[in-house]
């Protein structure tokens, strides 16, 4: 099961590696065209953006995956035994209770995208808000399964995906 893991990992790495070519082509090549010839491509601002944002959503994911954000751990790391199970446990609510209004929220705004289309590109407004699902909805699933491998005694090390 670990092999799946390391395979989903390097997935979206490398979806992470072609947003970023993507964005670093459309804005440089659209900077040198302006420069050089006078002229430019119309789609390299909204293209950038639409990368952008599932480069941003697929990072957070797999940051949240290796447990690598942001935390405050002053008082949790200096606590052990039911305390530190009991707050833990309550942040893991907490962050459900945040995925779940994400998840909603985006699922609404893709529904709503459906019939808007991006005013150059014209692709569909909810492929944008898909990458914010797609966060959404993986972090909810990796938070299930830290929790089952925890409840199961099986945390996994330091920096290793769930």
């Amino acid at each position: 099961m670990k092999w799946l893991g390391t395979a989903l990992r390097h997935l979206v790495e490398g979806l992470m590696a072609l947003c970023l070519v993507g964005m670093v082509l459309a804005v440089f090549g659209n900077v040198v065209l302006r420069y050089v010839w006078g002229t430019g491509w119309v789609v390299s601002e909204e293209l950038s953006r639409l990368l952008f944002v599932w480069l941003v959503c697929l990072a957070a994911t797999l940051a949240f995956g290796e447990d690598k954000h942001l935390g405050f751990d002053l008082v949790t790391a200096r606590l052990v035994g039911w305390r530190a199970a009991l707050l833990r446990w309550l942040s893991r609510v907490l962050i459900a209770l945040a995925l779940y209004y994400l998840i909603t929220g985006a699922w609404a705004q893709v529904v709503v995208g459906m019939d808007s289309r991006s005013p150059v590109m014209n692709y569909p407004l909810a492929l944008a808000a898909g990458g914010v699902l797609v966060m959404g909805v993986s972090m909810a699933v990796l938070l299930v399964l830290q929790a089952w491998a925890d409840w199961r005694g099986q945390a996994p090390a330091e920096g290793d995906a769930a």
